[in-house]
C-alpha cells in the first residue's frame, strides 16, 4: 500500500475512531434528571423513554458505522475496485457509459447492502418508539423513487461531469463546478413543484385563524408568502417539523400535519416566523453561496489528484480509470471534510440562534417559539443533554437548552 492508501485508511479510521468516541461520550452524557425547562411538558417516565431512544440510535448507528467501514476495506484490500473496473471495461464501450456502469453498480451493491439496515431502523426501531407509520408498500414505494430520480437526475450530471474532465483539458474542473452549480439551482427551483410532490402530499393551509396569523406576521415582516402548504408528515412517522424550500414564486413554507396538531397558533406563528428569519437574514443564501465554494474547491483538488497514478495504484488498478478515480478522490478528501463539518456545523448553528431572535424580537413572544421547540423535543424524544464533542461534530442546530436559554434572555414584547 502506497501513501496515498495509507493516507486514506487512516483517515477512514480516524473518521470511525472519533464517530464512536463521540457517540459513547454522548451516552454517558445522558442525564437521568429531567431540566428544569421541561418540569410542565415531560413527565420522568417518558423522558426516560427519550434516552432509551438515544440510546437505541446510538448504538444502532454504531453497528451501521462498522458494518460500512468494513465492507469498504473487504472490498479495496480483495481487489474488488479493480476487478469492478475489468469489468466493466468488458460490458461497456466508451469512457463515459463504463462510468455510469461502475457508479451504478457500486451504488446497487452498496444500497441492498444497507437495505436491512433501513428496514430494521424503520420497521423496528422507530416502531418500537411509536414514530413508525411508513407502510411497506410506502417504502418501497420511496426506494424505487429514489432509483427513479437517480437515473434521471443524477446520471445526466455524472455523464456530464466524466465528458468534460476527459475532454476539456486544464480547464475541465472549472467546467464541472459551472455545472454543478446550475444543476444545484436547477433542483432547488424544481424540487418544490416537481421533486418533493413525489413522496408526499402538499395542501395548502385553510382559511382560518392560523392562515390568517400567519400572513399578518409575514406582512409585518415584508415576506411575501403565498406558498403555505401542510405536509401530511404523518404518511412516513409521527415525528413533526416545518421547513422552507425553493426560491422566487417558487418557494414554499411547509407545516408537518403532525406539527399542526401538537401546537397552538401562537406556536405555530413562532415556528414559522424561524423559517422565514432564515430567509430574511440570508442564511439560505449564505448556505447555498458556502456550498458552490465547497464545489469549487473539491473539483480544484480534484483535477489534480485524477492524474495521480499512484491514487490508481493504491486500489489496485494498473491504469489511470477516470471513473474510478471520482471514488477514490471521495475517499482521499475525507480528511479535509472532517476538518470543515464542525465550522459548516457551527455555522449552520450560529444561523438557528439567529432565526431564533429574529423570530423572538418580530413576534413579540418568545415564550411562543420556546413552548414550541419543547413540545417538538419532546414529540420526537430528543436528546436534552447532548455530549458537547458531539454537538460540535454532528448538531447543525444547537442543543435545545441552549436555545431556550437564549429566548428566555430576549424581553417580552
Amino acid at each position: 500500500m502506497n501513501l496515498y492508501g495509507l493516507i486514506i485508511l487512516f483517515a477512514l479510521l480516524a473518521d470511525f475512531i472519533l464517530g464512536a468516541v463521540a457517540d459513547w461520550l454522548n451516552l454517558k452524557a445522558l442525564d437521568p434528571k429531567l431540566p428544569a425547562e421541561f418540569a410542565d411538558c415531560y413527565d420522568p417516565a417518558e423522558y426516560a423513554r427519550s434516552q432509551e431512544y438515544t440510546r437505541a440510535k446510538s448504538r444502532f448507528g454504531q453497528v451501521t458505522a462498522t458494518f460500512d467501514l468494513a465492507l469498504l476495506l473487504l472490498f479495496w484490500l480483495v481487489g474488488g475496485f479493480a476487478w469492478l473496473d475489468q469489468l466493466v471495461r468488458g460490458l461497456a464501450e466508451g469512457m463515459v457509459f463504463r462510468g455510469l456502469l461502475f457508479f451504478g453498480l457500486l451504488l446497487l451493491a452498496k444500497s441492498l447492502l444497507s437495505l436491512p439496515f433501513s428496514v430494521y431502523s424503520t420497521f423496528v426501531i422507530e416502531e418500537r418508539f411509536g414514530f413508525n407509520r411508513t407502510t411497506p408498500a410506502t417504502f418501497i414505494g420511496d426506494l424505487f423513487k429514489g432509483l427513479l430520480l437517480a437515473v434521471v437526475l443524477g446520471a445526466p450530471l455524472l455523464a456530464a461531469i466524466l465528458a468534460l474532465f476527459a475532454k476539456a483539458g486544464t480547464l475541465a474542473w472549472l467546467w464541472c463546478w459551472a455545472a454543478v452549480s446550475l444543476f444545484t439551482l436547477f433542483v432547488q427551483f424544481i424540487a418544490p413543484t416537481w421533486i418533493m410532490p413525489l413522496f408526499n402530499k402538499f395542501t395548502p393551509l385553510p382559511d382560518g385563524e392560523l392562515r390568517e396569523a400567519i400572513l399578518a406576521f409575514a406582512g409585518k415582516v415584508n415576506f411575501p408568502l403565498q406558498n403555505l402548504f401542510v405536509m401530511d408528515g404523518s404518511k412516513r412517522s409521527a415525528k413533526s417539523n416545518a421547513f422552507f424550500t425553493g426560491f422566487g414564486r417558487h418557494r414554499r413554507i411547509a407545516l408537518f400535519d403532525t406539527l399542526i396538531a401538537q401546537q397552538t397558533v401562537p406556536e405555530l406563528v413562532g415556528v414559522l416566523a424561524h423559517e422565514i428569519g432564515h430567509y430574511k437574514l440570508k442564511h439560505i443564501l449564505k448556505s447555498m453561496l458556502l456550498g458552490l465554494v465547497h464545489a469549487g474547491v473539491m473539483f480544484y483538488l480534484l483535477s489534480f489528484f485524477l492524474a495521480r497514478p499512484e491514487l490508481y495504484a493504491a486500489f489496485g488498478l494498473s491504469e489511470p480509470s477516470l471513473y474510478a478515480g471520482l471514488v477514490f478522490f471521495g475517499l482521499l478528501f475525507t480528511p479535509l471534510e472532517m476538518a470543515i463539518a464542525p465550522f459548516m456545523q457551527y455555522l449552520s448553528r450560529c444561523h438557528e440562534y439567529q432565526a431564533d431572535r429574529f423570530a423572538a424580537e418580530h413576534t413579540g413572544n418568545p415564550a411562543g417559539l420556546a413552548d414550541a421547540l419543547k413540545k417538538l423535543s419532546v414529540s420526537n424524544l430528543s436528546n436534552l443533554t447532548p455530549h458537547p464533542f458531539y454537538v460540535v461534530l454532528h448538531y447543525s442546530h444547537p442543543p435545545l437548552l441552549a436555545r431556550l436559554r437564549a429566548l428566555a434572555a430576549i424581553k417580552q414584547g
